[in-house]
Protein backbone atom coordinates (compact mmCIF):
# COMPACT_ATOMS: atom_id res chain seq x y z
CA UNK A 1 0.00 0.00 0.00
CA UNK A 2 2.98 2.34 1.07
CA UNK A 3 4.20 1.47 -2.14
CA UNK A 4 1.59 2.13 -4.32
CA UNK A 5 0.88 5.57 -2.66
CA UNK A 6 4.62 6.62 -3.22
CA UNK A 7 3.94 5.83 -6.53
CA UNK A 8 0.34 7.99 -7.14
CA UNK A 9 2.26 10.84 -5.46
CA UNK A 10 5.18 10.62 -7.89
CA UNK A 11 2.65 10.27 -11.23
CA UNK A 12 0.95 13.84 -9.62
CA UNK A 13 4.85 15.49 -9.41
CA UNK A 14 5.32 14.50 -12.80
CA UNK A 15 2.27 15.43 -14.33
CA UNK A 16 2.70 18.70 -12.27
CA UNK A 17 5.84 19.01 -14.32
CA UNK A 18 4.58 18.02 -17.59
CA UNK A 19 1.65 20.60 -17.38
CA UNK A 20 3.96 23.41 -16.27
CA UNK A 21 5.98 22.74 -19.83
CA UNK A 22 3.08 22.40 -21.62
CA UNK A 23 1.92 25.61 -20.07
CA UNK A 24 5.39 27.92 -20.83
CA UNK A 25 5.11 26.47 -24.62
CA UNK A 26 1.73 27.87 -24.54
CA UNK A 27 1.98 30.93 -23.39
CA UNK A 28 5.41 31.56 -25.70
CA UNK A 29 3.66 30.77 -28.56
CA UNK A 30 0.85 33.14 -27.80
CA UNK A 31 3.05 35.77 -26.80
CA UNK A 32 5.20 35.21 -30.54
CA UNK A 33 1.56 35.61 -31.95
CA UNK A 34 0.60 38.55 -30.23
CA UNK A 35 4.14 40.22 -31.11
CA UNK A 36 3.68 39.15 -34.97
CA UNK A 37 4.65 41.98 -36.71
CA UNK A 38 5.56 44.21 -33.94
CA UNK A 39 8.65 45.91 -33.62
CA UNK A 40 11.88 43.61 -33.28
CA UNK A 41 14.25 45.90 -31.59
CA UNK A 42 14.11 48.22 -29.52
CA UNK A 43 16.38 51.24 -28.03
CA UNK A 44 16.58 51.89 -24.38
CA UNK A 45 17.32 54.87 -23.57
CA UNK A 46 17.51 56.31 -19.82
CA UNK A 47 18.52 59.97 -18.73
CA UNK A 48 21.17 59.39 -15.93
CA UNK A 49 20.77 62.80 -14.71
CA UNK A 50 17.47 61.87 -12.90
CA UNK A 51 19.37 58.71 -11.79
CA UNK A 52 21.70 61.14 -9.67
CA UNK A 53 18.65 63.35 -9.00
CA UNK A 54 16.76 60.81 -7.54
CA UNK A 55 19.65 58.69 -5.40
CA UNK A 56 20.64 62.28 -4.13
CA UNK A 57 17.37 63.13 -2.92
CA UNK A 58 16.90 59.58 -1.26
CA UNK A 59 20.18 59.75 0.87
CA UNK A 60 18.96 63.58 1.70
CA UNK A 61 15.41 62.34 2.91
CA UNK A 62 17.54 60.40 5.66
CA UNK A 63 20.36 62.65 6.75
CA UNK A 64 18.79 66.41 6.36
CA UNK A 65 16.38 67.96 8.69
CA UNK A 66 13.44 68.98 7.78
CA UNK A 67 14.69 72.48 7.50
CA UNK A 68 17.61 71.58 5.61
CA UNK A 69 15.41 69.17 3.26
CA UNK A 70 13.10 71.60 2.47
CA UNK A 71 16.51 74.56 1.02
CA UNK A 72 17.66 71.23 -0.51
CA UNK A 73 14.46 70.78 -2.31
CA UNK A 74 14.21 74.24 -2.92
CA UNK A 75 17.50 74.77 -4.72
CA UNK A 76 17.41 71.94 -6.81
CA UNK A 77 13.87 72.79 -8.00
CA UNK A 78 15.38 76.44 -9.03
CA UNK A 79 18.75 74.23 -10.61
CA UNK A 80 16.84 72.42 -12.67
CA UNK A 81 14.68 75.68 -13.46
CA UNK A 82 18.01 77.77 -14.93
CA UNK A 83 18.72 74.45 -16.96
CA UNK A 84 15.49 73.99 -18.50
CA UNK A 85 16.10 77.69 -20.32
CA UNK A 86 19.95 76.89 -21.48
CA UNK A 87 21.45 75.27 -24.65
CA UNK A 88 22.74 72.22 -22.94
CA UNK A 89 25.00 69.84 -23.99
CA UNK A 90 24.23 66.25 -24.15
CA UNK A 91 26.39 62.58 -23.52
CA UNK A 92 25.26 59.33 -25.26
CA UNK A 93 26.81 57.23 -22.86
CA UNK A 94 26.71 53.23 -24.43
CA UNK A 95 28.61 49.97 -23.13
CA UNK A 96 30.88 47.56 -24.99
CA UNK A 97 31.12 44.25 -23.04
CA UNK A 98 33.71 42.46 -24.78
CA UNK A 99 33.62 38.50 -25.47
CA UNK A 100 36.14 36.10 -28.02
CA UNK A 101 34.19 36.85 -30.62
CA UNK A 102 33.29 40.33 -30.43
CA UNK A 103 29.67 39.50 -30.07
CA UNK A 104 28.49 43.10 -28.47
CA UNK A 105 29.25 44.58 -31.91
CA UNK A 106 26.08 43.82 -32.89
CA UNK A 107 24.03 46.33 -30.82
CA UNK A 108 26.87 49.43 -31.09
CA UNK A 109 26.47 49.42 -35.00
CA UNK A 110 22.56 50.02 -34.23
CA UNK A 111 23.43 52.90 -31.06
CA UNK A 112 25.87 54.71 -33.25
CA UNK A 113 23.32 54.57 -35.99
CA UNK A 114 20.86 55.96 -33.86
CA UNK A 115 23.08 58.59 -32.66
CA UNK A 116 24.69 60.09 -35.82
CA UNK A 117 21.02 61.10 -36.68
CA UNK A 118 20.63 63.15 -33.82
CA UNK A 119 23.84 64.29 -32.70
CA UNK A 120 25.60 67.24 -32.88
CA UNK A 121 29.42 68.12 -32.95
CA UNK A 122 28.48 70.06 -29.20
CA UNK A 123 27.38 66.82 -27.78
CA UNK A 124 29.78 63.55 -26.82
CA UNK A 125 29.36 60.22 -26.79
CA UNK A 126 31.19 57.98 -24.19
CA UNK A 127 31.98 54.45 -24.48
CA UNK A 128 32.47 52.02 -21.34
CA UNK A 129 35.01 49.76 -22.75
CA UNK A 130 35.39 46.88 -21.08
CA UNK A 131 37.35 43.44 -23.33
CA UNK A 132 40.53 41.32 -23.11
CA UNK A 133 40.35 41.66 -26.81
CA UNK A 134 39.48 38.38 -29.22
CA UNK A 135 39.18 37.83 -33.02
CA UNK A 136 40.20 40.26 -35.66
CA UNK A 137 37.46 40.94 -37.84
CA UNK A 138 34.27 41.40 -35.42
CA UNK A 139 37.08 43.73 -33.06
CA UNK A 140 38.31 45.82 -36.51
CA UNK A 141 34.32 46.02 -37.07
CA UNK A 142 33.96 47.87 -33.54
CA UNK A 143 36.59 49.57 -34.27
CA UNK A 144 35.25 51.02 -37.48
CA UNK A 145 31.88 51.77 -36.35
CA UNK A 146 33.20 53.91 -33.85
CA UNK A 147 35.33 55.66 -36.87
CA UNK A 148 31.99 56.48 -37.98
CA UNK A 149 31.41 58.71 -34.95
CA UNK A 150 34.78 60.47 -35.69
CA UNK A 151 33.60 61.04 -39.33
CA UNK A 152 30.32 62.94 -37.81
CA UNK A 153 32.69 64.94 -36.31
CA UNK A 154 31.09 64.09 -33.02
CA UNK A 155 33.69 63.86 -29.94
CA UNK A 156 34.29 60.43 -28.63
CA UNK A 157 35.40 59.77 -25.13
CA UNK A 158 36.39 55.83 -23.85
CA UNK A 159 36.39 54.78 -20.57
CA UNK A 160 38.11 52.09 -19.35
CA UNK A 161 37.68 50.78 -15.84
CA UNK A 162 38.85 46.86 -15.70
CA UNK A 163 40.46 46.25 -18.74
CA UNK A 164 41.01 47.32 -22.56
CA UNK A 165 43.46 44.82 -24.35
CA UNK A 166 44.28 43.79 -27.61
CA UNK A 167 41.39 43.98 -29.81
CA UNK A 168 39.69 46.20 -26.78
CA UNK A 169 42.59 48.12 -27.22
CA UNK A 170 42.09 48.57 -31.24
CA UNK A 171 38.70 50.26 -30.64
CA UNK A 172 40.28 52.44 -27.97
CA UNK A 173 42.75 54.20 -29.93
CA UNK A 174 39.74 55.62 -32.12
CA UNK A 175 38.70 57.94 -29.00
CA UNK A 176 39.56 61.62 -28.97
CA UNK A 177 39.84 60.96 -25.16
CA UNK A 178 40.68 57.52 -23.69
CA UNK A 179 39.84 57.93 -19.75
CA UNK A 180 40.75 54.66 -17.18
CA UNK A 181 41.01 53.23 -13.83
CA UNK A 182 44.47 53.20 -12.62
CA UNK A 183 44.54 49.77 -12.01
CA UNK A 184 42.71 48.84 -15.30
CA UNK A 185 44.92 46.33 -17.63
CA UNK A 186 46.23 48.37 -21.06
CA UNK A 187 47.81 47.20 -23.71
CA UNK A 188 48.71 43.63 -25.41
CA UNK A 189 49.67 45.30 -28.87
CA UNK A 190 50.03 41.39 -30.49
CA UNK A 191 48.45 38.77 -32.22
CA UNK A 192 48.23 35.16 -31.70
CA UNK A 193 47.34 31.77 -32.79
CA UNK A 194 47.30 28.46 -30.89
CA UNK A 195 46.04 25.16 -31.18
CA UNK A 196 46.71 21.59 -29.77
CA UNK A 197 47.67 18.94 -32.53
CA UNK A 198 46.40 15.38 -31.86
CA UNK A 199 48.31 14.06 -34.91
CA UNK A 200 51.36 11.76 -32.71
CA UNK A 201 48.63 10.50 -30.68
CA UNK A 202 46.37 9.68 -33.67
CA UNK A 203 49.41 7.83 -35.10
CA UNK A 204 49.84 5.65 -32.04
CA UNK A 205 46.44 4.45 -32.18
CA UNK A 206 46.80 3.73 -36.09
CA UNK A 207 44.33 5.96 -36.73
CA UNK A 208 44.69 8.18 -39.83
CA UNK A 209 43.27 11.88 -40.22
CA UNK A 210 42.68 12.83 -44.10
CA UNK A 211 42.53 16.50 -45.25
CA UNK A 212 41.95 17.68 -48.96
CA UNK A 213 42.09 21.31 -49.90
CA UNK A 214 42.28 22.88 -52.91
CA UNK A 215 44.83 25.89 -52.80
CA UNK A 216 48.29 25.84 -51.21
CA UNK A 217 47.60 27.56 -48.49
CA UNK A 218 43.55 26.27 -47.86
CA UNK A 219 44.62 25.29 -44.52
CA UNK A 220 47.89 25.96 -42.66
CA UNK A 221 48.13 24.51 -39.20
CA UNK A 222 45.90 21.46 -38.51
CA UNK A 223 44.27 19.66 -35.05
CA UNK A 224 44.53 16.57 -36.48
CA UNK A 225 46.93 16.16 -39.48
CA UNK A 226 50.77 16.57 -39.54
CA UNK A 227 51.72 20.25 -39.06
CA UNK A 228 54.83 21.11 -41.68
CA UNK A 229 57.40 23.72 -41.28
CA UNK A 230 56.12 25.64 -44.31
CA UNK A 231 52.93 25.19 -42.59
CA UNK A 232 53.71 27.11 -39.81
CA UNK A 233 56.05 30.15 -41.88
CA UNK A 234 52.75 31.19 -43.40
CA UNK A 235 50.93 30.91 -40.32
CA UNK A 236 53.83 33.70 -38.99
CA UNK A 237 53.61 35.04 -42.16
CA UNK A 238 49.90 36.03 -41.40
CA UNK A 239 50.13 36.67 -37.77
CA UNK A 240 52.83 39.34 -38.82
CA UNK A 241 51.05 40.92 -41.47
CA UNK A 242 47.99 41.30 -38.77
CA UNK A 243 50.27 42.41 -36.39
CA UNK A 244 51.60 45.58 -38.70
CA UNK A 245 47.71 46.58 -39.51
CA UNK A 246 47.15 46.59 -35.40
CA UNK A 247 50.60 48.66 -35.23
CA UNK A 248 49.67 50.90 -38.19
CA UNK A 249 45.87 51.80 -36.91
CA UNK A 250 47.06 52.41 -33.35
CA UNK A 251 49.87 54.84 -35.05
CA UNK A 252 47.68 56.60 -37.33
CA UNK A 253 44.74 57.03 -34.21
CA UNK A 254 47.43 58.32 -31.53
CA UNK A 255 50.56 59.49 -32.95
CA UNK A 256 51.72 60.36 -29.76
CA UNK A 257 52.88 56.73 -28.96
CA UNK A 258 55.98 55.03 -29.26
CA UNK A 259 54.51 52.08 -31.11
CA UNK A 260 57.71 50.15 -30.90
CA UNK A 261 57.93 50.83 -27.53
CA UNK A 262 53.59 49.74 -26.82
CA UNK A 263 53.55 47.15 -29.59
CA UNK A 264 55.41 44.08 -28.38
CA UNK A 265 52.63 42.39 -26.97
CA UNK A 266 53.09 43.94 -22.97
CA UNK A 267 50.42 45.03 -20.90
CA UNK A 268 50.57 47.28 -18.32
CA UNK A 269 48.17 49.53 -15.37
CA UNK A 270 46.96 52.59 -16.54
CA UNK A 271 48.91 54.94 -13.81
CA UNK A 272 51.79 53.32 -16.18
CA UNK A 273 50.33 53.30 -19.71
CA UNK A 274 49.82 57.06 -18.78
CA UNK A 275 53.63 57.61 -19.00
CA UNK A 276 53.42 55.91 -22.48
CA UNK A 277 50.72 58.13 -23.76
CA UNK A 278 48.38 54.85 -24.47
CA UNK A 279 45.54 56.87 -21.50
CA UNK A 280 45.16 60.60 -21.73
CA UNK A 281 43.85 60.19 -17.79
CA UNK A 282 43.36 58.32 -14.75
CA UNK A 283 39.65 58.52 -13.35
CA UNK A 284 36.66 55.81 -13.54
CA UNK A 285 33.57 56.34 -15.59
CA UNK A 286 31.16 57.07 -12.77
CA UNK A 287 33.15 60.19 -11.61
CA UNK A 288 33.58 61.62 -15.30
CA UNK A 289 30.14 61.08 -15.90
CA UNK A 290 29.08 62.45 -12.40
CA UNK A 291 31.25 65.69 -13.04
CA UNK A 292 29.94 66.10 -16.50
CA UNK A 293 26.25 66.22 -15.08
CA UNK A 294 27.26 68.34 -11.43
CA UNK A 295 29.97 70.75 -13.73
CA UNK A 296 28.79 71.25 -16.88
CA UNK A 297 24.92 70.49 -16.41
CA UNK A 298 25.60 67.92 -19.04
CA UNK A 299 22.23 65.86 -20.15
CA UNK A 300 23.52 62.35 -19.98
CA UNK A 301 21.45 59.60 -21.81
CA UNK A 302 22.50 55.80 -21.63
CA UNK A 303 21.40 53.80 -24.38
CA UNK A 304 21.37 50.15 -24.90
CA UNK A 305 20.15 48.56 -28.27
CA UNK A 306 17.86 45.39 -27.27
CA UNK A 307 18.35 42.35 -29.34
CA UNK A 308 14.77 40.64 -28.61
CA UNK A 309 15.40 36.53 -28.10
CA UNK A 310 13.51 33.88 -30.54
CA UNK A 311 10.77 32.18 -29.45
CA UNK A 312 13.31 29.18 -29.38
CA UNK A 313 15.68 30.88 -26.86
CA UNK A 314 12.80 31.69 -24.96
CA UNK A 315 11.70 28.08 -24.85
CA UNK A 316 15.04 26.85 -23.86
CA UNK A 317 15.38 29.61 -21.10
CA UNK A 318 11.96 28.04 -19.66
CA UNK A 319 12.48 25.09 -19.87
CA UNK A 320 16.48 25.13 -18.81
CA UNK A 321 14.61 26.91 -15.48
CA UNK A 322 12.19 24.12 -14.93
CA UNK A 323 15.15 21.32 -15.28
CA UNK A 324 17.34 22.81 -13.00
CA UNK A 325 13.73 22.48 -10.90
CA UNK A 326 13.08 18.79 -10.91
CA UNK A 327 15.69 17.54 -8.07
CA UNK A 328 12.32 17.77 -5.76
CA UNK A 329 11.26 15.01 -8.38
CA UNK A 330 13.86 12.52 -6.56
Amino acid sequence: MSLLLQYVIFLLKLGTVVLSIVIVAASLVAMSRRTKGHTKYKLSVKKLNKKYQDFAETLSAEILTKAERKKFLKEQKIQLKNESKQTRKRIFVLDFQGDIKGSAVQGLREEITAIIQVAKPLDEVVLRLESGGGMVSPYGLAASQLQRLKDQCIPLTITIDKIAASGGYLMACVADKILAAPFAIIGSIGVLAQLPNFHRFLKKKDIDFELLTAGEYKRTLTVFGKNTPKAREKTQEDLEAIHRLFKAFIESNRKQVDIDRIATGAYWLAKDSLALKLVDELTTSDAYLHTQASNHQACIYELQYLIPKSLTEKLSSKLARLVSNLDWLR
